[in-house]
């Protein structure tokens, strides 16, 4: 009897050891085609604060694309197809410490407002509008106070906190140290997104239904965005950066920016409140504020109303020569 028990668990071991292996081999393969992907779209540019990296697509009048926290600039471009009207040309940095992008000594959002001046600078940029989402949007209302002449129109989406918002919280769809969990750990992430999507969409501010009630290209911009995390362990510095943001030493001026505003957000957003951009709208003269009913923090489905929405606002605020 004891032969045969030890013999079962020998075979339920090599079992597992065999789907170990089965799955390790996959993710080595997506780990390998996210590395190539990467490699391939970046493009680098040198400024005071060290390299920066950068995505660069279309032709136009230029928009910065400014990603969230836990991105970069694949995440950036995903939100420029997302939400960015054609005859345009994006640029998305990668912020300080995501991906390629250098994390300097002091890595403030107004620091990381005078990096982008210095990427524009490089490539012979004058002016842009900018288009921020989440974690984006601090550096990008940092642009906007200190190079009022470099801005032509700022649209946020699902802003993030920023001080003296600090202390203003949701309740998170997962816990806080899953969070910390998931985004440390390239193997852990990768597992959740191929084997337990549902609990990562929740971590996203996914609906449950989402995929049943959701235009494809929506879930196609959930799933790219998801996406866009890989390799979190080449996000992490970023990550641990974004308390820059909420520092007690940041400052900002609303009252100051001169350019248009324009501000999104939905009501139900389960990561970001609400009133960060009803606080921003209140502050910034002459802000629009779009609330949608609901969307979460990705604002599905909505996306066909907001991307028109900033298609009439550049049309109406940047300049085409």
């Amino acid at each position: 009897m004891l032969a045969g028990l030890f013999r079962w668990l020998l075979g339920l071991a090599f079992l597992a050891l065999l789907v170990g292996i089965a799955v390790y081999l996959f993710y080595a393969r997506d780990m390998a085609a996210v590395t190539a992907r990467l490699a391939q779209d970046a493009r680098y540019a040198d400024t005071r604060f060290g390299r920066i990296e950068y995505g660069d697509t279309g032709s136009g009048p230029v928009v910065l694309a400014i990603h969230g926290a836990g991105g970069g600039f694949d995440q950036g471009m995903v939100l420029a197809r997302g939400f960015g009207p054609g005859g345009y040309r994006f640029i998305a940095p990668s912020r300080f410490g995501y991906l390629g992008s250098a994390l300097p000594g002091a890595p403030s959002t107004a620091a990381q407002a005078d990096a982008f001046v210095d990427l524009l600078d490089g490539l012979g940029i004058d002016k842009v509008a900018v288009m921020a989402m989440s974690g984006g949007g601090p550096p990008a209302l940092q642009l906007a106070e200190r190079y009022p002449d470099r801005v032509t129109a700022l649209a946020l989406l699902s802003s993030a906190p920023f001080t003296p918002l600090a202390t203003q919280q949701n309740d998170l769809p997962i816990p806080i140290w899953l969070y910390q969990w998931l985004f440390r750990a390239d193997l852990a992430f990768w597992i959740l997104q191929r084997l337990l999507p549902g609990q990562l969409e929740a971590a996203f501010d996914m609906p449950p239904d989402a995929r049943a009630t959701l235009p494809a290209g929506e879930i196609a911009f959930a799933d790219d965005m998801m996406a866009a995390f890989l390799p979190v362990s080449r996000r992490q510095p970023g990550l641990g950066n974004e308390g820059a943001a909420i520092d007690p030493e940041a400052r900002h001026d609303l009252a100051a920016i001169r350019a248009p505003v324009l501000v999104v957000h939905a009501s139900d957003d389960g990561i970001n409140p609400v009133s960060i951009a009803e606080y921003i709208a209140g502050k910034v003269p002459g802000a629009e504020l779009m609330i949608t009913p609901s969307g979460g923090h990705l604002l599905l489905g909505h996306h066909g109303d907001i991307r028109r929405a900033i298609a009439d606002f550049l049309t109406a605020t940047t300049p085409t020569d």
